[in-house]
């Protein structure tokens, strides 16, 4: 018997060996990914302060929402944020062109440019704060200038401070995205550039034609992580305005923050409706990604 099982194990090793490398890790996504997951479907359905017995409500949570005017604005702002969070891609790879060049200086524009994406979040929320300030900020120095007045500067003003925030974010998301479209350039034939100059492809043709195709792993992956990062807005908005003025930048992640676990909240069961709606809206995207990159391999092995 045991002898048989030596042997299924020699046959099988090639199998084997991956899955048990991989099972550490499987668990630990298990354990702090997949079951959280449905413990936030679970919870959503009661009203729990956290602390003591939690009620049954149903769907009454998710009611709730449907007439909740902060969760209409939150959700509005993530709107906001996915599409001016998009405009990262193209100047990152414009930023990654041009550094491609052979450009005098050109690492220590590479270094200036990369800054922003190895310091951390709260970092780039204060100096950003600081930029804003009103009156003394850079910023307002700039507007005075040039005659534009922001009343109670950009961070204070309800209608220009969630533009304020994502301005703010935009610029280590560039300097990522710029990152992985630099790798992407290395990868690029140069005997279809060659082929492409022959045949009168200059410039934009160029780009669009011959460099562009070459780039859509990073391209794919640069509007993943852009998306899901826009997402997730969480810290800068907490560092920059805390939600306001007015509540008027929260995002679903800061208002889902803010009813679950804040000073004012712990309605665990309503922050859990709010975690399962952006859930379901990352996962949309997420889904279409996935599909659009496997329809993609299909057409390539074909």
């Amino acid at each position: 018997m045991a002898d048989m099982s030596h042997t299924w194990m020699r046959r099988n090793r090639m199998t084997i060996t991956p899955l048990l490398f991989l099972l550490p890790g499987m668990l630990f996504f298990a354990a702090y990914v997949i079951i959280p997951i449905f413990q936030s479907f679970n919870i959503s359905l009661y009203e729990w302060d956290g602390l003591g017995e939690a009620t049954f409500v149903g769907l009454r949570n998710y009611e709730e929402l449907a007439t909740d005017r902060a969760f209409e604005i939150s959700l509005w702002n993530n709107v906001k944020w996915l599409l001016l969070y998009l405009l990262a891609i193209p100047a990152g790879l414009f930023i990654a062109l041009f550094l491609n060049q052979t450009v005098t200086g050109v690492r220590l524009y590479k270094s200036l440019f990369f800054f922003p994406f190895v310091i951390s979040q709260v970092v780039v929320g204060l100096v950003f704060s600081w930029f804003y300030l009103p009156n003394d900020g850079l910023f307002d120095i700039i507007s005075g200038w040039l005659g534009i007045d922001v009343r109670g500067g950009v961070l204070g003003n309800p209608n220009t401070a969630t533009y304020g925030i994502i301005a703010a974010g935009l610029w280590p998301q560039t300097a990522y995205c710029m990152i992985l479209y630099l790798t992407g350039l290395n990868a690029v034939d140069p005997e279809q550039v060659e082929a492409g100059r022959l045949d009168g492809a200059k410039g934009w043709r160029m780009l669009w034609h011959v460099i562009l195709p070459q780039l859509r792993p990073a391209t794919f992956i640069a509007f993943v992580v852009t998306i899901i990062g826009a997402l997730r807005s969480f810290d800068l908005i907490s560092i920059m305005t805390n939600g306001g003025p007015f509540g008027s930048t929260r995002v679903l992640s800061f208002y889902m923050f803010e009813k679950a676990l804040s000073e004012y909240g712990f309605r665990m069961g309503y922050g859990s409706a709010i975690a399962v709606v952006l859930f379901f809206i990352m996962l949309f995207f997420i889904a279409y990604f996935l599909w659009s990159m496997y329809r993609d391999e299909r057409a390539a092995r074909r």
